[in-house]
């Protein structure tokens, strides 16, 4: 039964380290009969309402978590200089150093989900342009209940069993059972390597028996990261370019973390169990004991995360009454003033159509956003910024009253219902125009306005396309840099899957294809990384405005200017 669920996985959205998207990790486990899989992204949850909707269509049950980075539990004693000097190629090079401790951390249930939220948030918040490391106060402050806290081979106390501690382990383990209590479980897993490191299986068996000596649940996974087996060369390349150097032979990827079938799982469990002098009765436990940390992390999509619902600002922010009815009467008195205003109070046709307008808003419950809307135009317009609508909200005598939309939609037969209508369940889209130039004073008069609480900028992944993915990729096989340069010039903007194709179509690009050869296996391995994230970045023209349970569904992140951006795909 355990064998079918699979607690710990990173996907492409693990920017530079997960091998595989959410929706093709998704698909494998249908194929191969696992119920239950978690999304466990490195240091963010962006895969997160991808991966909810594909695990929804393929009737394979969702978990959603994250794999942190953690501060030691004891702070290391102060060697040499107290001040850190940055790496840069004249003092041993520019590579990136990652924090060592690791832990896997799954909400289980919607409160749960915010405590996620909030602890990543806070990580990015201190980074300091750093690695996100989640401190021990706010370990203390959102660990200790709804999430479930996966100790394995990168967790320091799994660490001192892997040095040959055991004591050690167990002084390191007092934190954390303190912290998580009865939701602390000991992450145990085999990738068939030798010695006492991760993955091999003295490590496994030594963690199965402190867990069992301790009366600590452990679990069993397999540190997912790429769907299928053939995908480990991926993640070299992606440690590669996410350390900014070349691939280590001495630490290349097992290629064993990939997306197993029930029935390789429960053999792993059944080779862990005989190398800790247990029998087939302590394996069924232990799959049996990871199908039930599955079963506690139960999320609704809807009413958790809250995927397919609005979330306006609450009517008081816009300046209505909280009480029932109060913002469809500010609404009202707007827009009527807005009619006086522009002279067509006594216009009977424009006035039944405003009525019309209004009487759908209200059905729907959009009164919020129409005054959200119309607040930020105004305060855009105070700033002396052109501002103007465009599209389909043009169609809406209501947006023309509250002075969003210039043209009269009577006049110019526009459409009110291409807009918005109650038998589309699709928002209402309001296109607003401002000046280029001026767009961070528009968000920041937003976030002065509604409050950082409410508003966040929206993120966009960078996913690889040729040029990146041949330099990344070059990086990775240690060409040499002017090489890789010319390389991946060469090659015009198109998708990273194209590369092969165009090298043998493009006529400028046969001086490659002549020593195509020569490189290796540059061609394959760059055409691997299509599509995957290589990180986040800002979108250049969008605002998110909600109420005040934004931060409770998505974390947001720090931008290069010191913007709260949210982790989610645009």
């Amino acid at each position: 039964m355990g064998g079918g669920v699979h607690l710990h996985v990173a996907s492409g959205y693990s920017a530079r380290y997960g091998a595989s998207h959410p929706h093709d990790l998704v698909a494998r486990a249908a194929e191969r009969g696992v119920q239950t899989l978690a999304l466990t992204d490195r240091d963010t949850v962006t895969g997160t309402v991808r991966f909810a909707k594909a695990a929804t269509a393929a009737g394979v049950r969702p978990i959603f978590g994250a794999d942190v980075a953690v501060a030691p539990s004891t702070p290391p004693a102060p060697t040499g200089s107290s001040v850190r000097r940055a790496r840069n190629p004249v003092r041993g090079g520019a590579h990136v150093i990652e924090p060592p401790l690791r832990v896997t951390l799954l909400a289980q249930d919607g409160a749960g989900w915010a405590r996620l939220c909030r602890l990543v948030s806070a990580a990015h918040a201190s980074a300091g342009g750093g690695p996100p490391v989640v401190s021990w106060p706010v370990l203390r402050e959102y660990a200790d209940q709804g999430l479930t806290v996966l100790l394995g081979p990168a967790s320091e106390p799994v660490r001192a069993l892997s040095a040959g501690r055991p004591d050690v382990a167990e002084e390191l383990l007092a934190p954390w059972r303190e912290v998580a209590g009865a939701n602390l479980r000991l992450e145990v897993l085999w990738w068939g390597l030798p010695g006492l490191g991760p993955g091999s299986l003295r490590l496994a068996a030594h963690t199965l028996g402190l867990a069992d000596r301790l009366n600590i649940p452990a679990v069993l996974t397999n540190a997912v990261r790429y769907a299928d087996q053939g995908q480990h060369r991926i993640a070299d390349v992606l440690d590669s370019a996410r350390l900014l150097r070349p691939i280590d032979r001495r630490r290349l990827d097992c290629g064993e973390r990939w997306l197993k079938d029930p029935g390789a799982m429960a053999a792993a469990a059944e080779e862990i169990c005989r190398a800790a002098g247990a029998g087939p009765r302590r394996a069924a436990d232990l799959l049996a004991e990871t199908a039930r940390t599955g079963e506690q992390c139960v999320i609704d999509a809807v009413a958790d995360l809250g995927l397919g619902r609005p979330h306006f600002p609450e009517p008081s922010v816009v300046g209505a009454d909280p009480g029932d009815g109060g913002a469809m009467r500010l609404l009202r008195q707007r827009c009527e003033a807005g009619m006086l205003a522009r002279g067509l109070d006594h216009d009977q046709r424009a006035m039944e159509q405003l009525g019309y307008e209004l009487g759908i808003i209200g059905r729907l419950r959009y009164e919020p956003y129409f005054l959200a809307v119309a607040q930020v135009v105004a305060d855009v317009r105070d700033m002396g910024i052109r501002v103007a609508a465009r599209g389909s909200g043009a169609g809406s005598m209501v947006n023309h009253s509250l002075f969003v939309a210039t043209a009269n939609p009577l006049e110019h037969r526009l459409l009110f219902e291409r807009f918005l209508s109650e038998r589309r369940a699709s928002l209402p889209d309001i296109d607003i125009d401002v000046e280029s130039a001026r767009r961070l004073e528009v968000y920041d008069r937003i976030i002065e306005r509604f409050g950082t609480d409410r508003v966040a900028v929206t993120g966009m992944p960078e996913t690889y396309r040729a040029r990146h993915a041949l330099r990344d990729t070059g990086l990775a096989l240690g060409m040499p840099p002017h090489v890789v340069d010319k390389v991946a010039k060469a090659f015009p903007h198109i998708r990273a899957c194209d590369i092969r194709d165009a090298l043998h179509q493009l006529p400028e690009l046969r001086h490659l294809a002549a020593d195509a050869d020569a490189y290796g296996s540059l061609w394959e391995l760059a055409e691997g990384l299509d599509k995957l994230p290589r990180g986040m970045a800002m979108h250049p023209c969008g605002v998110i405005l909600s109420n005040q349970t934004l931060l409770d569904r998505l974390p947001i992140q720090p931008t290069p200017g010191g913007y709260p951006m949210v982790q989610a795909d645009k």
